[in-house]
């Protein structure tokens, strides 16, 4: 039986672009093996400035979220990364195993220190050595597969050598994974800048859609979406008509489509916004309405956080002992 381990991190609101990307892979295929973990990573959420009555805000609605949009306590493990000491025991005894060179390559750290600085808030120890924790959030499971995103593969990557190494150095005590990705829409962009990501950490930007925007809301962004300039129609060119392809990838994740096919139904823009607001508009909606009926029941999500947290301490500590022993510690 494959075992799936992802996460999300609560630094903001859930946009469409993790629904996409993730959340509706995770439902529809991943929980289906019925060994698959899914966490919300409240501790990467502390590595630069927060304010933390919002963090806890942002993990309870991000958990609820999940379940709203079909993640089933019957089928998966859904908990809270906070509620698991093994993931901090195990993530020290890797930062012995990783080195400060590669941790310092990892090219999501030098765009966000670069970000801090210039922003006077300075950089913490815990965003330089976050991927470590990452990594054992992982390891502690001894997951098979990792389904992320592009930004994310390189955090994997390094996963891989240091279960590896660790492995060479004291025993076989990891299980390497691997990442995977979905096939469409695995990177969303943001309706106003279409070469970046929509990314849930970016505020309230009108190019960003959130899973729990109003319809008219999403109606309003889609349809202000930045295309792009020249007189060349509808067609699908992520090189060159970025706008466009992400607004043609959205509607096709939506609806099934293929982006290439999809353009040659288009004759210009205004119908092209108009259905893809449409489409997102009826794919977020159930999502909207199961969440208002469990945010009504906060002791029914907070139940399945609880016992979600237990059975990921049952499958955890036995590995994280075991690396413990490995690595030369005695037991207490």
């Amino acid at each position: 039986m494959t075992r799936i381990f992802s996460g999300v991190k609560p630094t903001g609101h859930l946009t469409l672009g993790n629904y996409l990307g993730a959340i509706r892979q995770w439902v529809a295929a991943d929980q289906e093996p019925g060994d698959a973990l899914f966490c919300v990573v409240d501790l990467h959420a502390l590595t630069v400035e927060h304010d933390p009555a919002r963090v806890r805000r942002l993990s309870r609605q991000a958990a609820t979220l999940l379940l709203a949009s079909g993640l089933t306590p019957q089928k998966c493990t859904l908990f809270l990364q906070s509620h698991v000491d093994e993931h901090t025991r195990l993530s020290y005894l890797l930062e012995c195993t990783a080195t400060d060179g590669e941790l310092r390559r990892m090219i999501q750290y030098k765009e966000k220190s670069a970000r801090a600085l210039v922003s006077g808030e300075g950089v913490r120890l815990s965003l330089l050595t976050y991927p470590v924790l990452m990594a054992a959030d992982i390891l502690a499971y001894e997951a098979d597969e990792v389904p992320v995103g592009d930004d994310q593969r390189q955090h994997v990557e390094l996963t891989r050598d240091l279960a590896v190494r660790f492995n060479q150095r004291y025993g076989h005590t990891f299980t390497v994974p691997k990442a995977t990705s979905p096939v469409v829409a695995a990177r969303v962009m943001d309706l106003q800048e279409p070469t970046s990501k929509m990314g849930k950490s970016g505020g309230a930007g009108p190019g960003v859609v959130f899973m729990l925007d109003e319809p008219e809301v999403i109606r309003k962004k889609v349809m202000r979406a930045v295309t792009d300039s020249g007189d060349g129609g509808v067609v699908y060119d992520r090189e060159a008509r970025p706008g466009v392809a992400n607004l043609l990838d959205v509607l096709a994740a939506c609806t099934g489509g293929e982006p290439a096919v999809l353009a040659d139904g288009y004759s210009g823009y205004g119908a092209l916004k108009r259905d893809v607001a449409d489409a997102v508009v009826e794919l977020l909606r159930p999502v909207r309405e199961r969440h208002a009926e469990l945010a009504a029941d906060p002791a029914a999500v907070e139940k399945v956080l609880r016992e979600g947290a237990g059975r990921a301490r049952a499958l955890a500590r036995p590995v994280v002992d075991r690396a413990y022993r490995a690595i030369g510690l005695l037991e207490p």
